[in-house]
């Protein structure tokens, strides 16, 4: 699969696994429509849409850094026009962003519940229907989500019921475009790590330390979202993907590179 000229649009590119992906991508001479909120740097997030697009720039792709917050349909449009006019159609849209909340039902206040399902679940839905026209005129479009499988395992509901509706919703859009959109040859698929990745999010919301030394970094994740945009979109389409089973289709079963810590015990990502 060539990438040179491709178009990639992916929420939440300003760090984490969206730069990551974006980097990847940028490595194949992809352009890189880097869609975020940080236009100034948070100490304890770090990134801005404008240092990811450097980042990207240094790494052999082409960069349009697009501040964007999901949750207002009217900037989601804006991004995809300036996208378009800027690169001329998109490609490929990843949806990245996310919001996290690990709170009971009593612990969630009515605020964080919004904000997981403006992101998570509306910011999804429309990001994805103002890139459906230019998908179409595409060849080999590709929808990938950050999301889990769907588990029905009421541990995953005990403890977090918001954050849990939130990110199985995101999964269950993804396997609705798959069948929605599978007669205009557009795959759609949701990828989720097999382990905890070290993000900002997990270092400050979820483990420190502790938990970063325990996970993989988020190059695995966008070795593995490489791998699917490869595939044929007409047929690999509407499947909840884990990225450890992805490189092993690849034949990639080594995956001690990309440990934090070299040697140390993995911690399992939620939902698995």
């Amino acid at each position: 699969m060539n990438f040179q000229n491709k178009t990639i649009f992916i929420t939440g590119a300003s760090r984490g696994i969206g730069k990551a992906i974006a980097l990847r991508m940028a490595k194949e001479g992809a352009n890189i429509v880097v869609v975020a909120k940080s236009i100034t740097e948070n100490p304890k997030l770090g990134g801005t849409i404008f240092s990811a697009a450097e980042e990207i720039e240094a790494a052999g792709g082409k960069a349009l850094a697009v501040a964007c917050d999901i949750r207002d349909e009217n900037q989601v449009q804006s991004a995809v026009d300036k996208a378009v006019e800027h690169f001329g159609g998109i490609d490929i849209l990843i949806n990245n962003a996310s919001a996290i909340s690990l709170t009971n039902t009593e612990q969630t206040e009515p605020k964080r519940f919004d904000l997981m399902h403006d992101i998570n679940v509306r910011g999804t839905f429309f990001v994805s229907r103002a890139c459906i026209p230019h998908l179409k005129k595409r060849t080999n479009a590709h929808i990938v989500t950050l999301s889990p499988p769907i588990n029905m395992d009421m541990k995953w509901f005990a403890n977090h019921i918001a954050y849990t509706l939130s990110k199985y919703n995101m999964s269950m859009i993804a396997l609705g475009l798959a069948a929605e959109l599978k007669s205009f040859g557009i795959a759609s698929n949701a990828l989720w790590p097999r382990t905890t990745i070290a993000t900002a999010a997990v270092q400050n919301l979820l483990g420190g330390d502790a938990l970063i030394n325990m996970s993989r970094k988020p190059e695995i994740v966008a070795d593995a979202c490489y791998h699917i945009l490869c595939k044929p979109s007409t047929t690999y389409t509407g499947q909840t993907l884990i990225d450890e089973n992805v490189l092993a289709e690849e034949g990639i079963t080594d995956l001690s590179a990309y440990a934090v810590v070299p040697g140390a015990q993995l911690f399992n990502d939620l939902f698995l």
